[in-house]
């Protein structure tokens, strides 16, 4: 039989029982809706998570010295930054490189004094892109340049040492040498970056000033550190970067913050299952419309048999009625998918009283989640989602159509 009237025939077929195929169609919307919801919050979430580990941390990729990760004192510098940075950003894929000095340090007052962590660096040439504190500013302001002078600490850390803006602040660190040495600045302002472990530790410092603190170089740092568009490039650039600079280690962040590395990765795995419980659930649906529909047509298709049908158009006569129930589907998805996801996207829900009544931390390895959740799904995963459905669909069509195939025309149209 020719292949356009096999297609009016499904056509037909696919509608002769409205009801169910609509509910059936509504089940693949539901589950298309589901599954772009879903893994728009993950793809949206986990991306701005790491850009902001990254932001507090020390870059997509990092630049240092080969023994800083085991033993992080200043006595494991990296020389030539400047190269450094212009090698870095001669990657395309690469949008800033900046140098940085990071490390422990001992915070004193007065009246109290606490183990901190501390980051220098130039505001000159970071961005809010690249150094995620500068948004995060909630009492008095950043210092102007790495050579001004003045000290920016976590909300909790200035609590916690009762200080006020003005106030003189003394650190302790280990120099280049390994010998202890001191500073003292006066307060600028305060941070709250929504992370309790980094607001009670943190402390900014110009990188200039420490520079001359420590005895570094004017191209010396712990760190140069790498920030690029898409965070999920960072194994590729990394790779690129690590044959042109050979006096130091070229490290993803995910292998300086293995905490967040688990983390998202649980958090992924997780997701991917509930993804497949919905596509089980609607497959079985899908099944169950052409199942039954092929049932309801055995005495037909025997006939159709009888006359000089094949096994193999009866076959295709039912995959065929799959392929327009997926691509109905598909369609009813994407309507039904448009307007929540356009909300979701730009204007965001704001979990902030959600997290503030059950009690919950919102802080994974000193980074803080972002309490508006919005969705952003990744080109990939809409495709992935679109194939994933038509290939359910298919798939859920297979055994109904080898059953209409093997049909028995005169027990069928005996049992009619």
């Amino acid at each position: 039989m020719p292949g356009p009237k096999l297609v009016a025939l499904a056509w037909r077929n696919l509608w002769r029982q409205k009801r169910r195929t609509l509910l059936t169609l509504a089940s693949i919307a539901f589950g298309g809706f589901m599954a772009v919801m879903m893994t728009g919050m993950q793809d949206q979430s986990f991306a701005d998570f790491i850009d902001n580990a990254a932001r507090l941390g020390a870059g997509h990729v990092t630049v240092q010295h080969s023994e800083y990760m085991d033993r992080p004192t200043l006595t494991r510098s990296v020389t030539g930054t400047d190269a450094k940075r212009a090698t870095a950003e001669s990657d395309a894929e690469v949008v800033r490189a900046v140098e940085r000095i990071s490390g422990p340090m001992m915070v004193a007052t007065a009246r109290d004094s606490f183990g901190a962590f501390f980051i220098a660096f130039d505001p000159a040439v970071e961005t809010p892109e690249t150094m995620e504190f500068t948004e995060h500013l909630d009492e008095g302001e950043l210092f102007e340049s790495a050579d001004s002078r003045g000290i920016v600490v976590g909300s909790i850390l200035a609590e916690n040492l009762q200080l006020e803006l003005g106030d003189k602040v003394v650190y302790t660190i280990t120099d280049r040498g390994g010998e202890i040495v001191s500073g003292m600045e006066r307060l600028t302002g305060t941070v709250t970056t929504g992370a309790p472990s980094t607001d009670a530790a943190l402390v900014l410092l110009p990188l200039g000033i420490l520079k001359r603190t420590v005895g570094y170089g004017t191209h010396e740092s712990t760190q140069v550190a790498v920030f690029l568009e898409d965070g999920r490039r960072t194994i590729d650039v990394a790779d690129r970067l690590d044959p042109k600079i050979d006096d130091a280690s070229v490290l993803t962040w995910d292998e300086l913050q293995p905490e967040i590395k688990a983390f998202v990765a649980m958090k992924v795995g997780g997701g991917r299952v509930m993804e497949l419980i919905i596509g089980v659930l609607v497959a079985a649906g899908i099944f169950n419309t052409l199942f039954m529909s092929v049932l309801e047509r055995s005495r037909e298709f025997g006939i159709m048999r009888a006359i000089g049908y094949t096994r193999g158009q009866l076959f295709s006569l039912v995959m065929l009625e799959s392929a327009m129930l997926a691509a109905l589907g598909l369609v009813s998805a994407v309507a039904v998918t448009a307007g929540p996801y356009s909300y979701v996207h730009g204007m965001g829900i704001d979990m902030t009283e959600i997290y503030a009544q059950q009690g919950n931390s919102v802080d994974i390895g000193g980074v803080g989640m972002d309490m508006i959740l919005r969705v952003g799904l990744y080109p990939e995963s809409a495709v992935i989602i679109a194939v994933s459905i038509v290939v359910a669909t298919m798939l859920a069509g297979v055994y109904p159509a080898w059953k209409a195939g093997r049909v028995n025309p005169v027990e069928a149209i005996n049992q009619g």
